[in-house]
């Protein structure tokens, strides 16, 4: 009788320092009014952004790869969206694609030639509000050693305190095109469509 007492008080000990020592995480709702962002300097998260590029290979199916682990900074004022700056680096060597020859070949001098263009960059020149979440940004890709104007159409999804890192998160998506023989990526051209879907996911965090 006692060891089952003493088990039952155990059991209700462990309840009790769980419930008072473990802080449940706990997620406030996202706010996806653009003009309520707060104004300020911003970090690109790298594990919760993601570049996706999409072409159209032999006319018979549509194939994509990712590139994780960009870097980048965000200026951004809601009162004064065409103040706002960006400028995002993505290390073309991380490119993926599920499959692993692929991925050599594309890291390679027949493609995105790693070796000698290790970064894909983009700096932004204009903003152009569109709506009320969404803006068209211009910038100068560098990609292959070739520097082109681009445009993104962006789309701001949401603004909330990260709850694991306690940190004020914005997301973004945005979207383009571009030719990729423009940059000097020729390979398998038009069989391997040279236009190029570019979809992006990105996270900033306030500095």
């Amino acid at each position: 009788m006692n060891r089952i007492l003493a088990s039952a008080l155990g059991v209700a000990s462990l309840g009790v320092a769980l419930t008072l020592g473990a802080a449940p995480i706990v997620a406030q709702q996202a706010d996806s009014n653009a003009a309520a962002v707060q104004a300020g300097s911003y970090a690109l998260d790298s594990s919760h952004t993601l570049v996706r590029f999409t072409v159209d290979h032999f006319g018979i199916s549509e194939f994509f790869g990712t590139l994780p682990g960009a870097s980048g900074t965000l200026s951004l004022d809601p009162k004064a969206l065409a103040s706002a700056r960006l400028d995002v680096s993505v290390p073309v060597a991380s490119v993926s694609t599920t499959n692993k020859t692929l991925d050599e070949e594309l890291v390679s001098a027949d493609w995105f030639d790693a070796a000698q263009y290790p970064v894909m960059r983009f700096v932004s020149t204009k903003v152009v509000k569109t709506g009320a979440s969404t803006a068209d940004v211009t910038g100068n890709l560098t990609l292959h050693g070739v520097t082109r104007s681009v445009t993104l159409k962006a789309t701001f999804k949401a603004a909330n305190v990260n709850p694991m890192k306690k940190v004020y998160t914005l997301g973004f998506n945005a979207v383009g095109t571009i030719k990729r023989t423009e940059f000097g990526v020729s390979k398998y051209a038009p069989l391997v469509s040279d236009e190029t879907q570019i979809a992006i996911t990105a996270a900033f965090e306030k500095q």
